[in-house]
Order: structure tokens, then C-alpha cells, then sequence
């Protein structure tokens, strides 16, 4: 299959060319898309620090340093499948129920194509919608939620939508997997021991920042394919998993967390799933420095993109 890739950068210099993600073609030059990467400028939902709704442009901005060689994977994602830069979701930022609505719908019209997405957001309230979008086409999927927060708390001063509680909701509405799902890197302060209980009543296992760091990353990776098998996989990460030394653009940062290094080693590990949709979020460029979180979310979505292309590239 020939597929239109990025700019090359022995021609036109990484810091020049197109604004969309690694420099790729927009959905709209090419015939048909693999993979889309669509931004949700949104965060409406945020409890702490504002910001994430310009991390799509930056995280755009940041992945122009990316090359189209992962060595660690041995793959040419952009050669492998056709890979595309949707641009970004319009959605409405005062009203979170319409928002909530309008990245669903928008979600559908690109995945209704075959396209599977890699979404930048935005805050984490927007994973919501894209998995009532994932399940409609794939039944409910096991769920890997990389964040330093559960994200399963009920509400926020009476609110049910927030970025605090998006899996609460898919828990309840019935679009994960309770078998299969997880959280990767939690850490920090809780409300109190229910917070825990709740947590597991709604499905989900947890191998927290601390356990990585006693029995290492190669134990978490195995502790995370045991318990999603063969399933549909729709993976989560909210930037905040790393820790602020790693990436201080985010607007609820927690002490404690992983590395760059050990994020992008467990996202490798999808490689042999089957990764049916993805997300970025909580980027928050008015807290970043030198890009480092920019660089950081950029890496994650190549990983991604990576991982993505590994069980269709030979189909």
C-alpha cells in the first residue's frame, strides 16, 4: 500500500512545514485514512489549573521533532498505514453536556470511515465521549488509564461530568470491559479508603507509581497483558502520569510519578494488542517549560501511532 507520510526533513527543516502532527498530510489530501489524530481543544471540565484546551497546538507544535523510524519497535508507522492530521473538534466551551455530544458526534463522523483515532485533548473529561464512540463499534473495551488520578470519583460540586469522573460514567454506562481494565501510575492523596473500594467495584485493577518503582516496569507490563489478554484496547494517558519534573504542563501535576522513559516502555508493550483508539490529555502549555511536556505528549502519541500500526501492517 503506498501512503503519503510526513514532510521530509532533509528537504523542508523540522522546525518549518505544515502544523499538523510529525508534519503529516491533513485527512482531507489524502483518499482514505488509517489512522486520524484529531484534537479536542477543550477543558471546561478542569477542577484545578486551566490551560489543556491549547494542548492540541502544542503538542502539534512539539512532534515536529519526531522521525519516521521507531527503532525500539522496529516500525515506519507513517509507511505502515496511512496516517493523517484531522485537525481539531469543534465543541462548545461553556456547556459540557453539548461538548460532551458535539466530540461524540464528531468522533463517529471520522471512525464511521474505518479510520481508529488518536486524540489529543483537551482535558480528560472528553474520554467519555470518544469511548461511547469506541464501543459502538467495538463493544465494550478494556480501558488502560495511564494518570496519576483515578478519575473515578461521582461527582464535583454536584456535577456529573467533569475530568474527574469520566470513567465512572463508562463504568456505569456499560463501555468498558470490568474483566480487563486498569489504572497505570496512580499516586498521591485520596479522599478517603472508598475512593479505592469504588474504584474496584467499578472495574478496575491499578498498579500504581510506587509499585513500578519497586518491582520495576518489565512486572507492570506483564501485570497489564494478563489482565487485558486478546480484548479491544482503548488506552488513556493523561499526561500528569509523568512526574512534574517530566511534565510540569498539566493542570492537576502530583509528586511521585513515572518518567518519560518508563511511560514510552509501557506503551510499547501495545504493540502486540488490539489497540482499537487512543487519547492524550491534560496537556497545559502555559505550565510547560522548553516544551518538555510538549516533547513528552508528542513521544507518547508516536508510541501510540507505533503501537497502532503493528497488528494491521502485515494484514
Amino acid at each position: 500500500m503506498t501512503t503519503v507520510g510526513p514532510v521530509d526533513a532533509t528537504v523542508i527543516p523540522r522546525y518549518g512545514g505544515p502544523a499538523t502532527f510529525a508534519r503529516l498530510p491533513r485527512i482531507d489530501e489524502v483518499a482514505a485514512t488509517d489512522i486520524a489524530i484529531v484534537g479536542v481543544p477543550f477543558d471546561t471540565g478542569v477542577s484545578y489549573r486551566p490551560g489543556a484546551r491549547l494542548g492540541p497546538g502544542h503538542v502539534r507544535m512539539s512532534s515536529k521533532l519526531l522521525r519516521p523510524y521507531n527503532p525500539a519497535l522496529d516500525v515506519s508507522p507513517f509507511d505502515a498505514l496511512q496516517i493523517t492530521d484531522a485537525g481539531d473538534l469543534a465543541c462548545n466551551p461553556f456547556d459540557i453536556d453539548a461538548a460532551i455530544a458535539e466530540i461524540e458526534y464528531g468522533a463517529d463522523a471520522i471512525t464511521g470511515t474505518g479510520a481508529r483515532l488518536l486524540t489529543i485533548g483537551g482535558d480528560h473529561t472528553i474520554a467519555l465521549p470518544l469511548l461511547r464512540s469506541v464501543v459502538r463499534r467495538h463493544g465494550p473495551v478494556a480501558v488502560v488509564h495511564f494518570d496519576a488520578h483515578l478519575d473515578t470519583w461521582d461527582t464535583y460540586f454536584g456535577a456529573s461530568y467533569t475530568h474527574g469522573t469520566p470513567f465512572r460514567r463508562a463504568s456505569e454506562e456499560g463501555l468498558i470491559d470490568r474483566e480487563a481494565s486498569m489504572h497505570i501510575g496512580t499516586r498521591g492523596p485520596l479522599y478517603g479508603s472508598g475512593d479505592l473500594a469504588d474504584d474496584r467495584m467499578l472495574g478496575f485493577a491499578t498498579i500504581t507509581a510506587p509499585e513500578i518503582e519497586i518491582d520495576g516496569v518489565s512486572a507492570a507490563v506483564e501485570r497489564m497483558r494478563a489482565r487485558i489478554g486478546d480484548r479491544p484496547v482503548y488506552v488513556s494517558v493523561d499526561i500528569d502520569v509523568l512526574d512534574p519534573a517530566h511534565a510540569p504542563g498539566t493542570g492537576t501535576p502530583e509528586a511521585g510519578g513515572l518518567t518519560s522513559r518508563e511511560l514510552l516502555y509501557l506503551l510499547r508493550a501495545f504493540g502486540n494488542a488490539n489497540l482499537v483508539g487512543a487519547d492524550i490529555v491534560e496537556v497545559s502549555p502555559a505550565y510547560d517549560h522548553a516544551e518538555i511536556t510538549g516533547i513528552a505528549a508528542a513521544h507518547v502519541g508516536y508510541e501510540l501511532l507505533s503501537a497502532m500500526t503493528m497488528d494491521r501492517a502485515t494484514t
